[in-house]
C-alpha cells in the first residue's frame, strides 16, 4: 500500500515522503480500515509517540495522522461490534502507524459507525476536535445549562466544535481569538467575542468554565476569571496559576466510541459542522504539514474516493 512515512526526527516536515509500505497486520481486536479521508495535527512530528512505541522502542519509519474515515476491510481475531464493509470513523493509536495511508490498523473500540449519508471528508475532521471539545466541556469542565463558558480559539478546530456543543446545551458562550475570527465564532453561536489582540480579556467577567487551547499568557490570565466552584480546562500545558476557589484541569483527549457515535449523530442531523479547510491528495500530504500551506479550517487528506 502507499503511505506517508517519516524516518528522521531532525528532518521535520522535510522528512515526510510517500512510500510503499506493507499491508498492516490486524492484531487481536483490531480492524483494518480502508482509509477514504484522513486528518492530522501539524505538531504531531514533535510527539514522542510518532517515533517510539509504548515500550519506548524506535518504530520508524512511522505513518503520521490519527484521524480517519473509511470502510472496514478486515477484522482481527476476536473483533466484535463491527463488520467488513461497514463505514466507520475514529482515531488511531498514538504510538502505532496512523491514518495517512491507504489502509490502517485500528483498535475496534476507537471507531464508531458512520451513516451512509455523511461524507468521509467531513467525518475525518471530527474525531480529535470533537472528542477534545466534548471531554473538555463536559467530562472535565462539567458544563451545564445556564452556565457561562469562555472558549479560547473559538474559530479553531477544537474551539469551533466547543462553541457549537456548549451552545446546544444552553450555556452562554464567550469566544476569543483574532479579529478575523469574530464573524466565524458568532456565526457558530457564540454570544460574545473578545479579540485577544485589542480587547481586554478581563471584560469577559466571571465565568463557570474556561476552555483553553492556547496556553501561555492567555492561560495564566484566565485563572482569575473562574468564579468560585468553576473550572479552568486546558489542552495546551499544565496551568501554573490555579483559580482561587475552583479547579484547574490539563488533559489529553482519549478515544471513546460512545462519544464518537453521539458526535456522528449530531453531524448527520446538521447540529454540528466541523470547519473543513483545504482538501489534499495523499501525495500532497507532506506539503500540507508545512506552515506556509495552512488554510482556515482543518486540512483533510483525501486518500480514496467514496
Amino acid at each position: 500500500m502507499q503511505a506517508i512515512t517519516v524516518r528522521d526526527r531532525a528532518a521535520g516536515v522535510g522528512g515526510l515522503s510517500l512510500t510503499e509500505m506493507p499491508y498492516p497486520h490486524a492484531a487481536e481486536n483490531d480492524v483494518i480500515v480502508r482509509v477514504h479521508a484522513a486528518g492530522f495535527t501539524p505538531g504531531e512530528l514533535d510527539w514522542p509517540g510518532t517515533w517510539t512505541d509504548r515500550a519506548g522502542r524506535d518504530r520508524t519509519p512511522s505513518v503520521p495522522g490519527h484521524e480517519l474515515s473509511g470502510v472496514v476491510a478486515a477484522l482481527g481475531y476476536g473483533t466484535t461490534g463491527l463488520t467488513v464493509g461497514q463505514r466507520v470513523f475514529g482515531l488511531t493509536d498514538w504510538t502505532r502507524d496512523g491514518s495517512l495511508a491507504e489502509y490502517a490498523a485500528v483498535e475496534a473500540r476507537n471507531l464508531a459507525p458512520l451513516a451512509a449519508d455523511v461524507d468521509h471528508i467531513v467525518a475525518a475532521a471530527l474525531p480529535i476536535s470533537g472528542l477534545t471539545a466534548w471531554q473538555g466541556l463536559f467530562d472535565h469542565g462539567r458544563l451545564t445549562t445556564g452556565q457561562t463558558v469562555l472558549i479560547h480559539g473559538a474559530a479553531g478546530g477544537v474551539g469551533s466544535i466547543a462553541v457549537q456543543l456548549a451552545r446546544e446545551v444552553g450555556a452562554r458562550v464567550i469566544g476569543t481569538g483574532r479579529a478575523a475570527d469574530r464573524d466565524i465564532a458568532l456565526g457558530l453561536g457564540a454570544d460574545a467575542f473578545l479579540d485577544l489582540q485589542s480587547d481586554h480579556l478581563e471584560d469577559a467577567g466571571e465565568v463557570d468554565v474556561v476552555f483553553d487551547v492556547i496556553g501561555g499568557d492567555v492561560l495564566g490570565r484566565s485563572a482569575a476569571l473562574v468564579r468560585s466552584g468553576g473550572t479552568l480546562v486546558t489542552i495546551a500545558t499544565p496551568p501554573k496559576v490555579q483559580p482561587r476557589d475552583g479547579r484547574a484541569v490539563f488533559f489529553v483527549v482519549e478515544p471513546d466510541r460512545a462519544q464518537l457515535a453521539d458526535l456522528a449523530r449530531r453531524l448527520r442531523d446538521g447540529r454540528l459542522k466541523p470547519i473543513v479547510g483545504a482538501v489534499r491528495t495523499l501525495r500532497e500530504a507532506p506539503a500540507a504539514f508545512a506552515p506556509a500551506r495552512r488554510t482556515p479550517g482543518k486540512t483533510i487528506i483525501r486518500v480514496a474516493e467514496d
